[in-house]
């Protein structure tokens, strides 16, 4: 089984490609706001942006226009992770809740809303388009019934326009977005911002090259210190609220990083732990023992990669662990103190592999390489030749450890799946309420003060990866991996 879900996009590498994304945090009240000057085209209008959910079951605009309660226009996923899309005015709602879930944490949606009051055909109204399909009316959950033709819905008004926040709540976001359009005045087709790749046949960015009518406006999130800047032309530019610099992203619909999976919850009980941050966080959510793997979403079968995790408390685990058949050796990390050949992890609190060693029967290695506050460990997997290796803090890595030493293997953790099944990459809290920070390359909330990429100038790390090893992202797994 394999724990990379692909129901939303991956990423297409060539031709067109987007930079930067920015990460919206709902429990940091992260969003954009703006409020037009004007009234223009409330009638007819196209929004069009990319987003990667990083958390599920809450109210997730993607934009909103609110002035109060019975006044108001939302595009959001909801608490059921359905698209929401509707109309408020003095009470009076239109719009719908769409059936589909989306639930892919792994992978960027293009989500395009159209609306042309206008239109004689009562199901064109509100059009809505995911990855360059339309939605049909017929995948409704809930009916709120058609606007009326001609209806002037409150987007394009003079009340105040969020991106990631939902007025009435308030609720926000928990998501990336990038390429982010408002066309006032066009219904157009979500091929003005997407086509399908000849080759693979997934939908990708290109372009857009049309106009964009007075309150239109273009969000690339380009700009760290001016991340709701208008590249439209327009200057519509948007108010950063509770967002710095520091929450731009390079993971990208062109080039996707690995992230962690808040899905999975192997024994079905109440969550143990909080996946927050751009799906780069983990916090513990009791005082007792929580011994369960907090797993990545991409499972990778071939290919050298290096992440990094920044600690809170040596109370931590961090290693990898078979995607296909070995999830019970790491979901429940305590039966890794049994003989296993599914997983490998060193706990921070003594510094100690645990995993299969036929001699010890155990342990692997005791390298008594204990980390704490604020310490960065280094992890390099060669799934070539089937082996791990640790650092702390740029130091050497542990039993001398050579990552570039190929088959020979020098100084390293053995992962004896590798050549039969694909590997993920998992983190736990085991012990207490801290946290860990995990850093694939694509966004970190950790200390980055380097700002070092792997040879191909992907990611950014606290410290450069060995020679030959790569961040996880789509276009290294193109060139070097395979995702099972």
């Amino acid at each position: 089984m394999s724990l990379l879900a692909l129901s939303g996009t991956n990423s297409v590498s060539g031709g067109y490609e987007i930079d930067n994304s920015v990460k919206l945090e709902a429990d940091n009240t992260e969003f954009f706001s703006r409020t037009p000057s004007s009234n223009t085209n409330r009638q007819t209008f196209t929004y069009s942006t990319w987003v990667k959910r990083t958390e599920l079951g809450i109210n997730g605009a993607i934009l909103d226009a609110y002035q109060d309660g019975a006044n108001m226009f939302l595009l959001q996923f909801d608490t059921s992770d359905r698209f929401v899309a509707y109309n408020i005015d003095s009470g009076t709602d239109y719009g719908y809740h769409y059936t589909r879930k989306f639930r892919d944490t792994s992978a960027w949606y293009h989500i395009v809303f159209v609306s042309d009051t206008t239109n004689g055909t009562a199901s064109d109204r509100y059009q809505l388009y995911v990855n360059g399909e339309r939605i049909s009316n017929s995948d409704i959950d809930v009916d709120y019934g058609t606007p009326p033709q001609d209806y002037n819905n409150n987007l394009n008004s003079t009340i105040t326009h969020n991106i990631g926040k939902r007025g009435d709540g308030p609720a926000y976001n928990s998501c990336y977005l990038a390429e982010t359009h408002l066309v006032d005045g066009t219904a157009l087709a979500p091929t003005a911002f997407g086509e399908f790749d000849e080759d693979s046949g997934i939908w990708k960015p290109k372009a857009y090259t049309g106009s964009y009518g007075t309150n239109g406006f273009f969000l690339d999130f380009a700009d760290a210190s001016d991340l709701g800047d208008d590249e439209s032309g327009n200057g519509n530019d948007f108010t950063e609220n509770n967002i710095t610099a520091a929450d731009q992203a390079t993971d990208t619909p062109t080039n996707n990083f690995c992230t962690l999976n808040p899905l999975h919850n192997y024994y079905n009980e109440v969550s143990r732990f909080t996946v927050s941050e751009g799906g780069t966080s983990v916090t513990g959510n009791q005082s007792g023992t929580l011994w369960r793997g907090v797993p990545s979403t991409f499972a990778v079968s071939k290919g050298k990669w290096y992440f990094e995790m920044e600690t809170t408390n040596q109370y931590l685990l961090i290693g990898t662990g078979s995607a296909d058949t070995g999830q019970t050796e790491w979901a429940e990390l305590t039966s890794i103190n049994n003989p296993s050949t599914k997983a490998k992890m060193m706990y921070g609190y003594n510094g100690n592999i645990y995993g299969y060693n036929s001699s010890t029967d155990a342990w692997q290695y005791g390298f008594h390489f204990g980390y704490g506050d604020t310490d960065i460990i280094s992890v390099a997997v060669d799934l070539d030749n089937g082996h791990m290796y640790f650092r702390k803090n740029g130091a050497a890595w542990t039993d001398s450890g050579d990552p570039t030493s190929g088959s020979t293997g020098t100084g390293a953790i053995d992962l004896p799946w590798y050549d039969t099944e694909s590997t993920v990459f998992i983190v736990t809290v085991p012990n207490n309420v801290n946290t860990a920070l995990l850093n694939f390359g694509g966004y970190t909330t950790g200390t980055i003060s380097s700002a070092a990429s792997d040879a191909n100038g992907y990611g950014t790390f606290e410290y450069a990866p060995p020679s030959g090893y790569y961040a996880l992202c789509t276009k290294n797994l193109a060139l070097y991996g395979g995702t099972a």
